[in-house]
């Protein structure tokens, strides 16, 4: 529960954070009532009690001067590491979180889930972790539920992700916390936290037939857009490189000799600007009919393009095309 100045603390990140501030807040107070006390007292005892006269001098204290120096610097390391355990524990998704995508725009958010249910109220289940990896249509957005202590801001043009654990069941505010033009201040949503079982429950009544998803989007794409003709997905060499085992490559080579990690930003920029970096060994030959995906299909496609990271590489004595091509 949260207290008279703070909202409710309902995810598991949220007493550290509280923890943290409300340290600060009581140290920050002690130190201006010591100072604003200490002045006053000064400002007593030193006065000019006559016309004239001149308090006497005072001696300096090694010890004092030592302390001023030593305490604010313990005070500042404390802090410090305190506040970067924490961001390092809410920047670092635990493995197996529950994935949610969020697609924000002017002036909302949608929230698709992995089987192809899309929502505006985001539905989230109580006691899972769960991931939100963000990305805007338009521009600069902001995304902040107050209850979980979780704020990061949803780029365009890139993928942005955080993290929660929520641990208690009810309705918690959403805000978007980037001003995004006229409609900002209505950019709200409600952030609804259940039992696993009615998570499940809603997430079955809530499909439809025209529910797809994204993974199975990005193959129709795939298919349809001519990206096999291009990319195979065996391993094989074709004018680009294959998708299998390509995400979380972390020594991807580019032909100015630099290497790169294959992640979801990598394959975003590689589908709407191939140029930008060129795999070793290709040329730039994608056309750029790509770059007029929506924001569903780009992720759909970069869901599928992550599954064939699972597939087994083919066998040595597989038959490869010897091509020359572009590396998107």
């Amino acid at each position: 529960m949260g207290d008279f100045w703070l909202p409710d603390a309902a995810s598991t990140i949220a007493p550290e954070v509280d923890g943290l501030f409300l340290f600060v807040t009581t140290v920050s107070l002690i130190l201006l009532l010591g100072v604003t006390g200490a002045m006053l007292y000064f400002v007593y005892r030193y006065r000019r009690r006559s016309p004239g006269e001149r308090p006497a001098p005072v001696e300096e204290s090694r010890a004092l001067e030592v302390s001023w120096i030593v305490v604010p610097t313990i005070l500042v390391l404390l802090v410090f590491n305190w506040g970067f355990k924490s961001y390092v524990n809410m920047s670092v998704t635990p493995a197996g979180a529950y994935e949610i995508q969020v697609r924000a725009q002017q002036w909302n958010f949608l929230f698709e889930y992995p089987n192809g249910v899309t929502s505006d109220t985001l539905y989230v289940p109580r006691g899972r972790k769960v991931k939100m990896r963000m990305s805007s249509a338009d521009v600069l957005h902001g995304f902040y539920i107050p209850a979980f202590r979780v704020k990061y801001d949803i780029l365009p043009n890139r993928y942005t992700s955080v993290w929660f654990e929520a641990t208690e069941r009810g309705d918690y505010d959403l805000f978007c916390t980037e001003y995004c033009g006229r409609d900002h201040s209505d950019m709200n949503k409600v952030v609804r936290v259940v039992s696993q079982q009615d998570f499940q429950n809603w997430l079955e009544s809530a499909a439809t037939p025209e529910d797809i998803p994204l993974p199975r989007l990005g193959e129709q794409l795939y298919s349809q857009r001519g990206c096999q003709s291009c990319h195979s997905l065996d391993g094989s060499q074709m004018v680009g490189p294959s998708f299998q085992g390509l995400y979380g490559t972390t020594d991807h080579a580019m032909s100015d000799g630099s290497t790169l990690t294959v992640d979801e930003n990598y394959l975003r920029e590689s589908i709407l600007k191939p140029e930008a970096n060129l795999v070793q060994g290709y040329q730039n030959l994608m056309p750029g009919a790509y770059s007029n995906l929506s924001e569903r299909e780009l992720t759909g496609l970069i869901e599928f393009i992550k599954e064939q990271s699972d597939k087994e590489a083919p066998s040595s004595d597989t038959p490869t095309q010897t091509t020359t091509g572009q590396g998107a």
